[in-house]
């Protein structure tokens, strides 16, 4: 026997849930199927306890630069394991939280594997379920090297299982997990060291963040080895030390933590099965209404291959579910000047265009506002932390195509930002607004001198 529904969810994470919710809350008969725990990646091993113990650095930060103030903070010392624990009792009320709601809206939870095994029919411990609808939202999963004791390290979820903290940690990894991880470790007073195959990370963003990122990261004293290719692993007792590529030989390390990229999760659902069509990576392409190749089954969030953040899998999600269900014809979510945050130390924020980005768009149209200065907080501080601001701008009405700050306080601002540059703003209109002070973000409003916008040095390896 085969039980239907309206709108079948495979996958319990951000998109799942947010796409199961609102679909329930327009009165469609709604499975969601997950084997763990529901929230996915953010809840459980990403966002949430992530933040948490980035607090926590931005804490430790604190307590140092209180000096600077006229504190005299007396001699103190971190709990993980107290930390470690209060953070999994929150992330296991929010687990609590997301099947309550889902419940609220009706949503019948199944718990379990859902494996394909015709169109739009799934089977799930020996349960056959099919819907006129289905929803592939199962997220990813993190990647290993292919090398030899690569299971002698830790990957970005299993990083939220450590018992202790560890005194000297090696950091493998070029992207934003990368560098938060590693910066937050050592703000709570691990020794770290970060291994790159290239002589910068984060590749994908504007050149001034990372390039001001890194500046800050080696001030603070965190270890950078660059042009580094890894060769194995090996374990001395409890010790651990990584071989290079050319005879290189490092260590050793209480930890070490690999953050080289996540894979989509999709290689056990039996998506052949279902007609939908994959790439060699896993990923499920899709158009712009989430549509995969199959009619009748969408995907959101990590699977689709791009724009792997979780306000996007619940914006695309919630989308879908008001086109299905509540007959919003056409919409769908647009993926231009999509803001996010890296929260390292010092944090980012980031939306719409790189200068490279806008030359390649404008050309000579594109030009960029930019400063850098020490925001107040720090004036009184040992610990110097600089703020970076750029303004990338196109046409002679210089509309602001992409807006890019690295330092204090960068993570809160941008998201009104973010609205000013979804809606188009010029440099006129932020000229034209009368400034905050005493703030950071007063700059962003103020800033006079501009240049031509022209492309980095940096390129791709094997590009020109």
């Amino acid at each position: 026997m085969t039980r239907h529904f309206d709108l079948l969810c495979i996958g319990g994470g951000s998109g799942g849930v947010a796409t199961a919710n609102r679909a329930g809350s327009y009165g469609a008969r709604v499975a969601l199927v997950e084997s763990g725990r529901l929230g996915g990646t953010c809840v459980n091993v990403g966002c949430v306890p992530k933040k948490i113990m980035w607090t926590a650095g931005q804490l430790a930060h604190a307590i140092e630069d209180a000096a600077g103030y006229g504190f005299r903070v007396p001699a103190h010392s971190f709990d993980w394991p107290a930390l470690k624990t209060a953070r999994d009792d929150y992330v296991r009320n929010l687990n609590a939280g997301y099947e309550r709601y889902l419940l609220s809206n009706k949503v019948e939870i199944v718990r379990g594997a859902a494996t394909f095994v015709a169109e739009r029919t799934v089977e799930v411990n020996g349960e056959r379920i099919s819907a006129d609808h289905v929803l592939i939202a199962v997220g990813g999963r993190p990647r290993r090297p292919e090398v030899p004791g690569a299971e002698l390290g830790l990957d970005s979820d299993g990083y939220f299982d450590l018992a202790v903290q560890p005194k000297r940690m090696a950091v493998i990894g070029a992207g934003y997990i990368a560098v938060e991880v590693g910066g937050l470790m050592h703000a709570l007073g691990t020794e770290v060291t970060h291994y790159l195959r290239r002589d910068h990370f984060l590749h994908s963003f504007e050149p001034m963040l990372r390039d001001r990122l890194l500046e800050h990261m080696r001030a603070d004293g965190i270890g950078f080895q660059t042009h580094f290719s890894l060769a194995r692993v090996e374990a001395d007792g409890a010790q651990r030390w990584l071989h290079g590529e050319d005879g290189s030989r490092h260590g050793p390390f209480d930890c070490i933590l690999f953050a080289i990229g996540r894979h989509p999760n999709t290689a056990t659902l039996g998506l052949d099965r279902a007609g939908v069509v994959t790439r060699a990576d896993g990923v499920i392409p899709v158009d712009r209404l989430q549509q995969t190749n199959a009619a009748g089954v969408y995907a959101v969030g990590d699977v689709i291959g791009h724009h792997e953040l979780t306000p996007v899998a619940i914006a695309a999600g919630r989308r879908l579910a008001d086109r299905l269900f509540d007959g919003q014809s056409g919409r769908a979510l647009e993926y231009e000047n999509i803001a996010t945050v890296i929260f390292s130390h010092p944090p980012i924020g980031t939306v719409g265009m790189m200068e490279d980005e806008a030359v390649d768009r404008f050309g000579d149209g594109a030009r960029v506002y930019e400063t850098q200065f020490t925001p107040m907080y720090h004036g009184f501080t040992a610990r110097k932390v600089k703020m970076a601001m750029k303004l990338v701008v196109a046409g002679a009405e210089e509309r602001i195509v992409g807006l890019h700050a690295i330092g204090p306080g960068a993570d809160e601002m941008l998201q009104g930002f973010a609205v000013a540059v979804k809606m188009g703003a010029t440099k006129r209109q932020f000229d034209d607004t009368v400034a905050i002070h005493p703030t950071a973000a007063e700059e962003m409003v103020t800033m006079k001198t501009s240049r031509p916008a022209h492309r980095s040095d940096i390129r791709e390896e094997g590009k020109p």
